[in-house]
Order: structure tokens, then sequence, then C-alpha cells
């Protein structure tokens, strides 16, 4: 198995990332509240996008019954 060097950036990222989540006992609503309010209050403009469609990829051997 190939290791990979670790990254002081990802590392650091990482670590703010798992921060904030604790900060909010990784309740991904409460986090996600959080950021949205950090966004209102930053005063800059953000924009939303349509969602995109989902296209399902599925491979011609699986035996899966399609959505409706």
């Amino acid at each position: 198995m190939e290791t990979h060097p670790i990254d002081p950036i990802i590392s650091e990222v990482r670590a703010v990332r798992d921060a904030h989540a604790a900060r909010f006992n990784y309740d991904v609503a409460a986090i996600f509240r959080d950021i949205r309010a950090m966004q209102e209050e930053s005063g800059r403009d953000y924009i939303r996008l349509p969602s995109r469609p989902v296209v399902a990829s599925v491979a011609p051997s699986a035996n899966l019954t399609p959505r409706p």
C-alpha cells in the first residue's frame, strides 16, 4: 500500500473544519445554519445557482430498479 506525504495545509484545514463541527456537536444542520449566518454577516453578495439534474450512472449488468 502506497503512503502519501502529509500536507500541512490540508491538515490545518481539516483541523479547523473539525473544530468548527465540534462546536455544534457535529450537527450538520446547525453547522449549515452557522455558515449561512457568517455569510449574511460578511456583507458580501452570494449567488445561488440552480441545482444540476442528477444523472444516474448504472452499469448494464447491475440489477437495480430505477426510481420513479
